[in-house]
C-alpha cells in the first residue's frame, strides 16, 4: 500500500522517536511495532482527508498471543487479519477522557506540533501503560473490572466478552464464573445473533476444560 505524502511527512517526523523506544514503522499496517516475548505492542496512525485538512486518529494497544490463539478460534475475525488482532485498543483521545478528540492539521508546522504532542503523551503516560497493560493480570483487571460496562479499552464490545473470559480463566481469577453470567447478559444486550450466543457457550465449555501448561 503506497503512502500518501502525508503519511510519508508524518512518518519522517515520528519514527526516529519510536526507533528510540524499540518501534518498528510498518508502513502497509500503518504502524509502529514493537514485539515482545508475549505478543506486541503498537500505535496504529489514521488519516482522514477533507479538503485541505487532514485529521488524524491515534490507537494504541497490544496483543496478547496467548489469549488471541484461543480467541481467534472462536470470533469472526477474517484469516488474514488474525495475526494481527490487538487485545487491548484504545486512542489518546479515548485514554485522556476525550471521546471524539483527533489532531486537525492544516499545514507543516501544526504537523509538527501534533507529533511533540504525541510524542509527549507516550512517554509520559503511553510507553508506560502499554509496557504493563499486555501482561495477563493487567488484561484481566482492564477487561474485567467492570462486567457490566462497556470497556474502554476495546472498540468491540463483544470481542471483548470472549478475550476478557480467556483472560480470566488463564489469569485464575475466582470470579471466572461470575464473569460467565455477566458476560452472557452483556452479549444478549449487544446481539441477537443465535450463532454468537452459541458461539459464546462454545467459547465457555472450552475453558471450563481448559488447562494452560
Amino acid at each position: 500500500m503506497t503512502a500518501t505524502p502525508f503519511e510519508t511527512n508524518l512518518y519522517q517526523h515520528l519514527t526516529p522517536f519510536f526507533a528510540e523506544h524499540g518501534y518498528t514503522l510498518l508502513p502497509e499496517k500503518k504502524q509502529y511495532r514493537r514485539n515482545v516475548a508475549i505478543g506486541f505492542l503498537n500505535v496504529i496512525l489514521s488519516s482522514s482527508f477533507y479538503g485541505e485538512e487532514t485529521v488524524l486518529d491515534v490507537n494504541f494497544g497490544c496483543r496478547n498471543d496467548q489469549i488471541e490463539q484461543i480467541a481467534q478460534q472462536f470470533l469472526n475475525t477474517s484469516p488474514d487479519g488474525r495475526p494481527d488482532a490487538n487485545t487491548l485498543i484504545s486512542s489518546i483521545g479515548k485514554f485522556n477522557g476525550f471521546q471524539y478528540f483527533r489532531y486537525k492539521i492544516n499545514s507543516d508546522e501544526e504537523l509538527a506540533h501534533s507529533c511533540e504532542q504525541i510524542e509527549q503523551f507516550f512517554d509520559t503516560q503511553g510507553f508506560s501503560f502499554l509496557e504493563s497493560a499486555c501482561t495477563l493480570p493487567s488484561l484481566d483487571r482492564l477487561l474485567n473490572e467492570h462486567p457490566n460496562q462497556p470497556c474502554q479499552y476495546v472498540y468491540n464490545q463483544v470481542h471483548r466478552c470472549y478475550k476478557g473470559l480467556i483472560a480470566a480463566r488463564l489469569n485464575h481469577n475466582p470470579y471466572f464464573d461470575g464473569l460467565i453470567d455477566s458476560y452472557r447478559h452483556l452479549l444478549t444486550r449487544q446481539t441477537q445473533n443465535p450463532y454468537e450466543q452459541l458461539n459464546f457457550e462454545r467459547l465457555i465449555a472450552y475453558l471450563q476444560h481448559y488447562s494452560a501448561n
